[in-house]
Parts: C-alpha cells; sequence; structure tokens
C-alpha cells in the first residue's frame, strides 16, 4: 500500500514538440569497390565511432545505416539536441580519431549535409 502522507515529486516540464529545434546531419561514405578488406575496416571504424558518440552530451541519437542501392555505402544519420553539441562533436576527438581511420576506406571524402526538420505542423 502505498504512503499517502509522501507529497508528490516535482518534475520538470517537458519541452513541448514544437519547441525542440533537432540539428540533423547525414554522412554518406563510399567504400572502395572490390575491396572486401576496406569495406570490413570501414564498417568497423563507423561501427566504433557510432557507439561512442552516440555517449556524448546532447546526441539524440545516431543511425547507421547501409545503402541497398549502393551496397558499398554507408549512411549515418546524427540527431543532436542543439547546434552547440553538434559542434563541439564535429570539433570533439571522436571525430577526428573517425575521419583519420578512414583515410585509405573511401572512394573520396564523405558527403557531410546539415539538415533542418520539417515538421507537420510547418506544412500546414
Amino acid at each position: 500500500m502505498a504512503n499517502q502522507d509522501v507529497p508528490p515529486q516535482e518534475t520538470e516540464a517537458a519541452p513541448r514538440p514544437e519547441d525542440v529545434e533537432i540539428v540533423i546531419v547525414t554522412m554518406v561514405f563510399d567504400a572502395l569497390p572490390d575491396d572486401m578488406a576496406a569495406a570490413e575496416r570501414l564498417l568497423g571504424v563507423l561501427s566504433k565511432y557510432v557507439v561512442v558518440s552516440r555517449q556524448e552530451r546532447g546526441c539524440r541519437n545516431i543511425d547507421f545505416c547501409n545503402s541497398v542501392t549502393t551496397p558499398s555505402r554507408l549512411v549515418l544519420i546524427e540527431k543532436w539536441e542543439s547546434e552547440e553539441a553538434q559542434r563541439a562533436h564535429f570539433d570533439g576527438h571522436h571525430m577526428v580519431e573517425m575521419a583519420k581511420a578512414c583515410e585509405g576506406l573511401l572512394t573520396e571524402k564523405p558527403q557531410i549535409d546539415l539538415l533542418e526538420g520539417i515538421s507537420a505542423h510547418d506544412l500546414v
């Protein structure tokens, strides 16, 4: 039986969906074609990057995807709670370590794009 003498705990109000601005970053990595060893190393490098980056302050999530239409393409979709968190991450050691580890594994530099989410409320 619950103790009725204990006052309810105060909780901080959750932000309303219209007040949340998520920063979205996509990164597209094309592994060297016909080089399975490079593709496997790239998979390992990006897997480690995702695991450590997900634990950084301000990271909402990082999705790690493999292209169905271009099998040698790996895509990261990062979601950050603020521009400051995203910038701090990009300037941080995990990003630098990942970039160095990708050297010699890619056909070209990763394609990086900064996106702005469109809410269904914005479409009305």
